[in-house]
């Protein structure tokens, strides 16, 4: 990798100010001090300082975020705000990408990587990985729903979802409810509600297969994955 894109990547600054540090001879590779900044580096075996400081490589980047309602699950978008806008400098540099998307108005859970290959095996139909969503729903739940969801329902398009798990919190004029489903098709929970007659009025995604939201995390707030976080999720795709 270019001297100049590692350090940028890094966090020492844009490009431009990775080479005023090289004009400045702040910087070595395995203690030979370097000016160039297309010069290559091996970022897992050379030794890189910065005015003596090891630079510690980092290949991905792993977030967990508590996405608030009215931001765009996408990297960017002429209109609306998007969930990379909120990020901080040191963590939009990784070009970290939601993986899946939230609605607009859906809040909870959104993990953001830059890792391609566990995003795609986490979005994977043959993984099945699963998703539990909290949701108040207009009109009342009831155990004829849960059989419905069971079986499947026709969504507007004709598609037959597969089947997912119902559970009722408190059934009435508005209810709460918990449910499971491991696809993600477009606004899939509000599409399946609305087959049986019933609307979604709140809409909170709580768990990726093993990741659970943080409670501590406020609305917009986010936080690298622990270790145990990332390998579990990584476990979730090597089930089928």
């Amino acid at each position: 990798m270019r001297m100049d894109k590692l350090l940028a990547n890094m966090g020492y600054g844009s490009r431009k100010e990775v080479k005023s540090l090289l004009k400045q001879g702040a910087i070595t590779v395995n203690g030979s001090q370097v000016k160039s900044p297309s010069i290559h580096v091996d970022e897992k075996k050379d030794i890189v300082q910065v005015n003596g400081e090891t630079v510690e490589y980092r290949e991905f980047i792993y977030l967990m975020m508590h996405k608030p309602p009215g931001l765009v699950s996408a990297t960017e978008d002429k209109r609306d705000e998007t969930v990379v806008d909120i990020l901080q400098t040191e963590d939009r540099i990784f070009e970290p990408f939601p993986v899946g998307r939230l609605d607009k108005d859906t809040e909870g859970l959104l993990l953001l990587t830059n890792d391609g290959t566990l995003a795609h095996q986490l979005l994977s139909p043959k993984k099945h990985v699963p998703k539990l969503y909290y949701a108040r729903i207009e009109g009342e739940v009831t155990e004829e729903t849960i059989e419905q969801f069971h079986q499947g329902v026709t969504l507007d398009d004709g598609y037959e979802t597969k089947p997912a798990i119902l559970n009722i919190l408190e059934a009435g004029s508005v209810s709460e409810i918990e449910v499971t489903i491991t696809e993600g098709k477009f606004h899939q929970v509000k599409r399946m509600f609305e087959a049986v007659g019933m609307e979604v009025v709140y809409l909170k995604r709580l768990r990726m297969g093993s990741l659970e939201l943080d409670e501590d995390l406020e609305l917009g707030e986010y936080r690298e994955l622990s270790d145990d976080e990332l390998s579990k999720l990584i476990q979730d795709t090597k089930k089928s």
